[in-house]
């Protein structure tokens, strides 16, 4: 294949950036994170929350400096290469793709409850399976078109939420928010602590995939610039979103009964308005824009990080070929959404440990979010040290402390979810266990330097 076979094609201006960054993460504020309700109650998983809070806050704001500093569409997987070598390459490549393609069947699975609301006669699964057909061919026929499409539905999502909590307000109770709101007690104990730290992948539901901005960096006009505007803009305005959402939801009523669902605002909002209020009918419909913007963006984010695998030979190089008319990774789209439709097709395989399959698959996700988030600060601080020189156009902002915090709250999340969710991280160490073994068997074809695509970028 010639150099053309294997390039994107830069065409995202900073609003396509910025929504994409919240696109990628938006539907987290529609369902995923009441589940940790369930674990923490709704005034312990504020306090979960507000942990990953700074997580995030402090990720991003050092994470940038690596994104701007290497604008190359495998993100974390270049970063850790550049500083590690190949093997944490692979183990920064495999847990970002684990991420980026197990969050999109959970999407897909509320698309299909969202859609369940309205016509109670149709197939969840059935319409998942559709959603990923329809965007697969969104994002094979241009990145202009798909991010253009991403900003738009983004804007109208973010309109909605702001909406719900508009609509709800009037019944809003601080009674009902805080109403046994510390893992069903009704005061603060050290036995809440577990249900603390057991909603962790819930919380971090809020704001998984917003580092999915760095796959785009390639297709960005100015990465240098425009990838700063969009991952401060998108954090700040995710936070105050995810709170608000959280708050008004859970003084709506009774909050256990939106704490193990995937359409918690549709059911907060009908506690206010009835079943058959307008409001609700428009909720449900405008708020699949929200599930359909991180769903969109997370199909590119995954494919993305598969294209980028393959054109450096960690993954078969099938999958490194461009759509020679759309100059989009067409192969490594398809790819992950087979994976996906799978997903939602194998409850038996999937639904286990007391956990519906949305719960499982969102615990998944993160498992790989988690690894990813730890070798990307280990990355930084070892560019930092061993290449003082490189071109850092937007330095870690309080460094080290920024990278610091976000590393060590990221390791604590991890050890946590590995206790609370030990199947699930016996698998997801099983899966990247058999990736390393093709990792291994490939080494005879894959060059260990730089790609030539990576040291352009990085010039």
């Amino acid at each position: 294949m010639s150099n053309e076979a294997h390039s994107l094609k830069p065409a995202l201006n900073a609003w396509h950036m910025w929504g994409l960054a919240v696109g990628l993460v938006i539907s987290g504020e529609y369902f995923g994170w009441s589940y940790g309700w369930d674990k923490a109650g709704t005034l312990g998983f504020m306090v979960t929350s507000i942990l990953i809070a700074v997580m995030y806050t402090t990720f991003i704001f050092s994470f940038t400096e690596l994104t701007t500093s290497i604008p190359h569409a495998g993100g974390p997987f270049a970063y850790a290469r550049r500083a590690f070598g190949s093997k944490a390459a692979f183990i920064a490549g495999f847990a970002t793709l684990v991420e980026f393609v197990f969050a999109p069947p959970a999407i897909a699975m509320a698309i299909g409850a969202y859609l369940n609301v309205q016509f109670p006669g149709v197939d969840p699964k059935m319409m998942a399976a559709g959603a990923y057909v329809v965007f697969i061919a969104l994002n094979i026929i241009g990145v202009h078109i798909a991010a253009t499409f991403e900003l738009f539905v983004t804007l109208l999502a973010i309109i909605e939420l702001l909406v719900f909590m508009g609509v709800v307000s009037p019944g809003f109770s601080v009674s009902n928010f805080v109403a046994h709101g510390w893992a069903g007690q009704e005061s603060f104990s050290w036995a809440v602590i577990p249900g603390i730290v057991a909603a962790i992948p819930f919380a971090i539901w809020f704001f998984l995939a917003i580092e999915g901005v760095a796959m785009a960096a390639e297709e960005a006009e100015n990465p240098k610039r425009t990838v700063p505007i969009a991952y401060i803009a998108g954090i700040l305005t995710l936070v105050a979103l995810a709170l608000g959402v959280m708050v008004f939801a859970g003084g709506a009523g009774d909050w256990k009964a939106l704490s193990n669902i995937n359409d918690p605002l549709p059911q907060a909002m009908k506690m206010i308005v009835g079943a058959n209020s307008g409001w609700l009918h428009m909720l449900v419909w405008i708020g699949l824009f929200g599930l359909v913007a991180s769903f969109h963006g997370i199909i590119l984010g995954y494919s993305r990080q598969i294209f980028a695998l393959a054109r450096a030979g960690y993954m078969p190089k099938y999958f490194a070929a461009v759509h020679p008319k759309f100059k989009t990774p067409h192969r490594a789209i398809i790819a992950g959404g087979v994976v996906g439709v799978a997903a939602i097709f194998s409850d038996d395989l999937i639904q286990f440990g007391g956990q519906t399959l949305t719960a499982n698959l969102i615990t998944m996700s993160v498992f790989g979010a988690i690894v990813m988030y730890m070798i990307s600060m280990l990355s930084l601080f070892a560019l930092r040290k061993n290449e003082p020189n490189l071109a850092r156009p937007f330095p870690a902002m309080f460094y080290p402390a920024f990278p610091l915090i976000a590393l060590v709250l990221a390791g604590v999340s991890l050890v946590t979810m590995i206790y609370y969710n030990q199947l699930l991280a016996g698998i997801f160490t099983g899966l990247m266990a058999l990736a390393f073994g093709y990792f291994l068997m490939t080494k005879h074809h894959r060059d260990a330097a730089i790609d030539k695509h990576h040291a352009v970028a990085t010039a």
